[in-house]
């Protein structure tokens, strides 16, 4: 219990935050492949995807961007990004892994499940589960977890996990 309110009290002074990340900025993509969904307001990017907004990228198997139907100036305007295997998120001076996530660009949050690792300088979290605010730039990890099952989308939760880490420690010659 007391690694649990010592890892809140980490993220609450900033031990483990970045800065607010630029929503607005324009989201560059590279895929292998891309299948364009229009009727269904999506496009579906597989094979060494990268994406990048701003300071902050984001790699993985497969991807689908999901968006509003509505087009400014010439672009589609992107609501979601849903990627899967082998994720990862780089802000700078800080580096998630996971093997499923979801960017919300409404809520300017995303969210990473499946094995996630969230490593900043000399620290490291590890976890189920973790949510990145982009406003405020807060990091929380929870022990979630995802497995394989047999129910709808072939995802369970088992909440039986625990959250696990190194935190450096100044040396004090």
């Amino acid at each position: 219990m007391k690694r649990v309110a010592l890892l809140a009290l980490l993220f609450a002074s900033g031990a483990i935050a970045q800065t607010r990340h630029n929503t607005n900025a324009p989201i560059d993509f590279g895929a292998d492949t891309i299948e364009l969904q229009d009727r269904a307001n999506r496009a579906v990017l597989s094979g060494n995807v990268a994406v990048r907004q701003a300071e902050m990228s984001l790699n993985a198997a497969r991807m689908t961007v999901s968006y509003t139907g509505q087009v400014v100036g010439g672009n589609p305007q992107v609501s979601r990004l849903d990627a899967a295997g082998g994720v990862v998120v780089r802000r700078p001076d800080q580096t998630a892994r996971s093997q499923y996530a979801v960017y919300d660009l409404n809520r300017r949050i995303i969210t990473m499940v499946g094995a996630v690792s969230l490593t900043q300088g000399a620290n490291t979290v590890n976890g189920g589960r973790l949510t990145i605010n982009l406003d405020t730039g807060r990091a929380v990890i929870d022990g979630s977890s995802v497995r394989g099952g047999t129910g709808a989308g072939n995802v369970t939760t088992a909440p039986s996990g625990r959250v696990t880490g190194t935190f450096s420690v100044p040396n004090r010659n």
